[in-house]
This record gives structure tokens, sequence and C-alpha cells, in this order.
């Protein structure tokens, strides 16, 4: 499972030119999952989103989570995270997991989420456009 996580200031996602989720300051996750990953991929992904610091304290140290500051989360299916270029220019995503397995743990995935956070999503395997503000810019790859 991989997570890029990107600390936003405002962010939305739409679909056939309709917002269907946003966020003012918050995260932007992009989640993709592989083989093998389970729901304790999940929980232990979760909590280390909940629990990182790298919102601003009042001496502009990253030393808050998101649980510290309020900020929400939009959490978006992002299969192109297990890009595999080895073998030349046309990617593959053969380690990417096939759309019904990973559609159940995403949507596990943001129900975790939901226990500590507002979360908003994108609609999974649709063609999406996500407009995000990256705020810092602050992004991070988290694995599991």
């Amino acid at each position: 499972m991989k997570v890029l996580v990107q600390r936003s200031l405002n962010s939305s996602v739409s679909v056939d030119g309709k917002i269907i989720g946003s966020i003012d300051k918050g995260m932007v996750l992009l989640v993709g999952f592989t083989e093998g990953d389970t729901i304790d991929n999940i929980k232990y992904l979760v909590n280390k989103i909940v629990n990182l610091r790298i919102f601003d304290d009042e001496f502009g140290v990253m030393n808050k989570s998101i649980l510290e500051v309020g900020g929400d989360i939009l959490s978006i299916s992002q299969f192109t995270l297990y890009a595999d270029t080895k073998k030349g220019n046309r990617p593959s995503y053969i380690h990417a997991l096939n759309g019904e397995q990973a559609t159940v743990l995403y949507d596990q995935f943001n129900e975790e989420l939901r226990q500590f956070v507002k979360v908003e999503t994108g609609k999974f395997g649709a063609e999406m456009k996500v407009n995000i503000l990256n705020d810092g810019p602050i992004t991070i790859l988290l694995e599991r």
C-alpha cells in the first residue's frame, strides 16, 4: 500500500465537470493498493497519517498533526502509484491491485480515516480532475 500525502490549503476533485469532493486546510491523499495489502496495512497507515506532524505550530515549525489543526482529508484512489517503467517508457501497472479488490480496501481505508477526521473522496475508477493547492510544498510518500 502506498499513500502520497500532500499538505493542502484547499483542494477539490471533479468528475464530468462537477465537483464531488472538496476541502480547505488539510491533506490530499493519493492512495494505491497492491497484492497482499490488508486491513492491518490500512490501520497502520491511517495511524501514521493522522499523527503525521506536518502542520506548523505557533513558531512556524512543522510540529502539529491534522488532528491538532482540525484539518480535513481529500482521499483519491490512485493505482498509478504502482507504475513500473523498468521495461521502457510505457508504464506497467501489473503491481497495482485489481479494481474489485482495491475498491474494497479503499472504502475500508476511508472508513478508518473517518474515525478521526472528515474525509471527502473522489470516485473510484472514474476519470477525475484533482485540483490541489499544495502548501509548502509538503509531499510525503508512505508505504506499508
